[in-house]
């Protein structure tokens, strides 16, 4: 089982996840410590990245969550996955570039469970201003918003409103993992 912790900036990916993991004994991946440099410079300066940026990073992304499942490992990964194509590359790789959703391997998908971490953009406003050492500017919060796409019906996902404490958050994530482990689901978390 892969989690994917996604959301928007500052909605609590990698603190959930790193709680998360600890709490399950489960390895956890950060994907911000996977963006390229040139990424990095990029947010820091408050110019958004485009789809260009983000595709070689969650191809990187998509071989960790390969590996991990196919060593039978659980794993948690942070990654914003802001918009289906991005969640699409994490889950089928390069492959959703030149083939058609049919010819994809679906038995993949439901090793994968994407926990959108949604909460308000004042919630998120406040957090990013309380935020300190990272490289994402808060400029950018608006532009996280306007291209988030929340996951759809199709997608194995689910919701977890982040206005609770991490404890709860944490505990909430976790009766789905209880759940699903009988039918091999992975959730991947990201800030």
């Amino acid at each position: 089982m892969i989690l994917v912790l996604m959301g928007v900036c500052g909605c609590g990916k990698s603190t959930v996840g790193a709680s998360l993991a600890n709490k399950l004994g489960w390895t956890f991946f950060d994907g911000d410590d996977y963006h390229p440099k040139e990424n990095r410079d990029k947010m820091a300066n408050g110019i958004p990245l485009t789809d260009q940026d983000r595709i070689p990073w969650l191809l990187i992304l998509h071989d960790i969550i390969l590996r991990e499942l196919s060593g039978g490992k659980h794993a948690i990964m942070a990654c914003s996955a802001l918009k289906k194509f991005y969640r699409e590359l994490l889950v089928f790789g390069s492959d959703i570039l030149h083939l058609n959703p049919s010819e994809l391997q679906h038995d993949l998908a439901k090793e994968i469970l994407f926990v959108y971490l949604h909460g308000s953009m004042e919630l998120i406003c406040k957090r990013m201003a309380a935020r300190k050492g990272h490289f994402m500017a808060a400029s950018l919060i608006q532009s996280q918003f306007d291209i988030l796409e929340p996951p759809s019906e199709d997608e194995n996902s689910i919701t977890v409103d982040i206005d609770s404490g991490i404890q709860e958050i944490t505990a909430e994530i976790d009766s789905h993992t209880q759940f699903n482990k009988s039918s091999l689901i992975t959730i991947l978390v990201h800030i």
